[in-house]
């Protein structure tokens, strides 16, 4: 028979084991990551599916109920469908995912959800970043413009354009998606549409200088009014318009992962000094809390197996410009929201010390003037927020399969057969070889977007 302090052990060691088990977004994730960083693209397809509550066998099915993660795990197959040159899976998964997500508001900073702060941040809907929503929209328009449906990508680039306006307006800081641009001008120069695919071409140099595009904002710049600062810029350089003859290649790369988040601990102590003035409660409760380390999701690096990009047409090198690093503008993003994040783990801790007291109090009331009240009461009030820490995970949802790196290579060329060769640097440095087909006025596009 174990005695009371025995018991009282015993179910604290019960909570703390339950507390280890509870699986979090990036540990359910983790074998389809590793499949991917192996490049076992379909079989990383069949590891989602459970989690999608579809079937194995059919790597396009879409689930029936959207509950709290399958949105992004649909974005999370979208990139799986692309590496694989499905286009049209990655489209469906895209458009589906679309409708269902809601951006997140980084100008409130009200706590309206009390769900939130007693349970666990991931047990409600996802909530997509403004720098995962703008990729959203440009990782697209490449799926359309890689099947050749420029209305498709022009919708596409409609909707990057109205949220990256959107953002400007309300939060400037998150405005970036020069690659978006790029792709949004593109689309629109293909379309004929001059003026719109100067302004989408001048947002993407914002991000700074991308010398493959010059030429072209030169050629388009000579048939249009519109100048932006950077279209004005190039134009007042005398940058050499591209020839009018013929059409473009474009090679578009995404090297490596962006970070991804995995539960950290931090003594209560040093999140108490971060985010004193972000916490909603009385720290004085926690003198009686059994944990006194808080468990927030923190980024980390993902491994990445290339570096560096070199594209070459018919044996002649072309330029590639690093467009976009849409790993350092999710860090820059993550680094302006943890504050909130740790003050909102401050206050489920606060929370789970004021159920936590009360169940001691309870405790001892009921054992009255018996022997071991205090005990007792020690007892509900270590299982009570025991039960609570278990039930509390830290939400470590994001888009873990968006590339880090994207890289652009353009030429214009003659309208006819081109050979083309992409050749990815790094430790596990390789090439791949195109045959591309490249008509008058329009364009080939290649994809190459190795998730490891």
């Amino acid at each position: 028979m174990l005695n009371t302090r025995s018991q009282l052990l015993l179910l604290v060691s019960i909570c703390l084991v339950g507390l280890q088990g509870c699986a979090t977004y990036s540990d359910n994730t983790a074998a389809a990551r590793d499949l991917a960083s192996l490049g076992q693209y379909d079989e990383a397809v069949a590891k989602l599916a459970p989690l999608l509550g579809v079937d194995a066998d059919d790597p396009h099915a879409q689930p029936d109920q959207f509950k709290s993660d399958r949105a992004l795990l649909l974005l999370e197959r979208a990139m799986l469908h692309q590496a694989r040159g499905d286009y049209e899976g990655s489209q469906e998964d895209l458009l589906v995912a679309d409708k269902q997500l809601e951006l997140i508001d980084f100008t409130n900073t009200a706590a309206t959800d009390i769900a939130r702060y007693l349970y666990s941040d991931s047990s409600s809907p996802y909530k997509i970043s403004p720098v995962e929503r703008l990729s959203l929209n440009t990782l697209n328009m490449l799926n359309f413009l890689a099947v050749g449906d420029l209305s498709g990508a022009r919708v596409e680039a409609r909707r990057f354009g109205v949220i990256r306006k959107f953002l400007q307006d309300t939060a400037p800081a998150h405005a970036h998606g020069a690659i978006g641009s790029y792709l949004a001008g593109f689309v629109h120069e293909k379309l004929g549409e001059t003026g719109p695919a100067l302004r989408h071409y001048n947002d993407a140099l914002d991000g700074g200088r991308i010398f493959g595009l010059e030429g072209t904002v030169a050629r388009l710049a000579s048939r249009a009014s519109y100048r932006g600062p950077n279209v004005k810029k190039i134009v007042e350089a005398g940058t050499t318009p591209e020839p009018d003859e013929g059409g473009d290649i474009l090679v578009v790369v995404g090297l490596g992962r962006v970070p991804y988040k995995v539960p950290k601990r931090m003594p209560i102590g040093a999140a108490i000094g971060i985010v004193a003035a972000d916490i909603s409660g009385d720290l004085d409760v926690l003198s009686r809390s059994a944990f006194k380390v808080v468990i927030f999701p923190e980024l980390v690096p993902a491994s990445g197996s290339f570096a560096g990009v070199q594209s070459r047409v018919d044996n002649g090198t072309i330029v590639t410009d690093a467009v976009t690093n849409i790993g350092a503008e999710l860090v820059r993003e993550y680094a302006e929201a943890k504050p909130k994040i740790i003050a909102a783990a401050v206050t489920r801790m606060i929370s789970r010390a004021v159920a936590a007291e009360g169940a001691r109090q309870a405790g001892r009331k009921m054992a009255g003037n018996a022997g071991g009240a205090a005990l007792i009461g020690g007892v509900l009030s270590a299982v009570a927020e025991g039960v609570l820490v278990a039930a509390d995970r830290p939400d470590t949802r994001s888009w873990t399969l968006l590339p880090e790196k994207v890289y652009v290579s353009r030429a214009r060329v003659p309208a006819g057969t081109h050979e083309v060769k992409v050749e990815l640097g790094g430790a596990f440095a390789s090439a791949q070889q195109f045959s591309v087909d490249v008509p008058e006025g329009g364009y080939a596009l290649i994809v190459v977007m190795p998730l490891h």
